[in-house]
């Protein structure tokens, strides 16, 4: 399994081992993983289909909706059908380069979904606090740019953590106490020094994840203060009540996203490895889950869009948020 080279080595393949200490459960664990997978794909592909075709629904804050959709879509298959070959099929074996491309999509689409959720921040302060301005400041070449910056953003940043991790010399085995190929469970393996690794992906953590909470977290600021101005209780809670969805889909993102790097820097010793690797694959499955469930239930214009398709009428008003 392992192939030596005269100046590092580099093995074949991996074997990723699934859920360590859990591997008779592999079978009901995968009923659950299987279940949001599915929902997440009809979910978002409904999404996805929704805001094409409907033109009530032609609006920057679906756009970047659309977005997330996309990165979510990525994001979940990029890992749980190669959990689920390991869960049913015992296929553990991957090849270094498919390795090395799993981990590529990994860290560069749940960069992306951070990226998506701070522009969809900006996008309800805007909508909040400069209503008269909306459309003209949110366009559509502005959302197209601010989604290629956010998407190149991630993109430079994880390429070169994937060339460090690459370059590794492997000599520890090839076993992966996971069921994907995480950028520090692969780099653990190697004999050669990892602080590079460790540091460049602690800094693009900050880069990314820094970045875009300390984004959204003046955007709400903002909001709030916005809101609390309001002399209305019916305006306030109308303006409430637009955030709430995208609240969740941070809560959904984010929740698990913090128990992974902080368990991966400090709780190593503490946790159980088959309790961080659970979470790992709910940080990568929840949110493509829950968003469009979410979405759906509380947004008013895409409930009464799913009710003009599904009873054939063309005749209910789409309200706006």
């Amino acid at each position: 399994m392992i192939m030596l080279n005269q100046t590092h080595v580099t093995p074949a393949s991996f074997i990723l081992n699934g859920i360590p200490g859990l591997e008779d459960m592999h079978m009901w664990i995968s009923f659950p993983f299987c279940s949001m997978y599915v929902l997440a794909m009809v979910g978002n592909c409904g999404l996805l289909y929704l805001i094409h075709y409907e033109d009530s629904l032609h609006r920057s804050m679906y756009y970047f909706l659309a977005m997330l959709s996309l990165t979510d879509l990525v994001m979940c298959s990029s890992t749980i059908p190669k959990a689920l070959c390991i869960f049913w099929f015992h296929l553990k074996e991957i090849s270094f380069e498919e390795c090395l491309v799993q981990m590529f999509f990994i860290h560069t689409f749940t960069g992306m979904e951070s990226g998506v959720l701070m522009l969809m921040a900006l996008d309800r302060y805007i909508a909040i606090c400069y209503p008269l301005r909306y459309s003209t400041i949110l366009t559509n070449p502005v959302i197209a740019k601010a989604g290629l910056a956010t998407f190149l953003r991630a993109l430079l940043l994880i390429i070169p953590l994937i060339f460090i991790t690459k370059r590794l010399p492997y000599c520890r085995g090839n076993i992966i106490h996971h069921t994907y190929c995480d950028q520090l469970s692969v780099a653990k393996l190697s004999c050669g020094n990892i602080k590079a690794n460790v540091i460049y992906g602690l800094m693009a953590a900050l880069l990314i994840g820094g970045f875009d909470i300390l984004c959204i977290t003046v955007s709400y600021t903002m909001i709030l203060r916005a809101v609390v101005s309001l002399s209305s209780a019916d305006a306030r809670q109308k303006a409430f009540s637009t955030c709430t969805a995208h609240i969740c889909a941070i809560v959904f993102s984010y929740s698990p996203a913090f128990f992974c790097f902080f368990f991966n820097r400090f709780g190593s010793h503490t946790i159980p490895p088959s309790c961080h690797i659970i979470v790992a694959n709910i940080y990568l499955l929840l949110p493509p889950t829950m968003n469009p469930i979410v979405y759906g239930v509380k947004t008013k214009q895409i409930r009464d869009c799913v009710i003009r398709i599904l009873s054939g009428s063309k005749h209910i008003k789409s309200h706006s948020i």
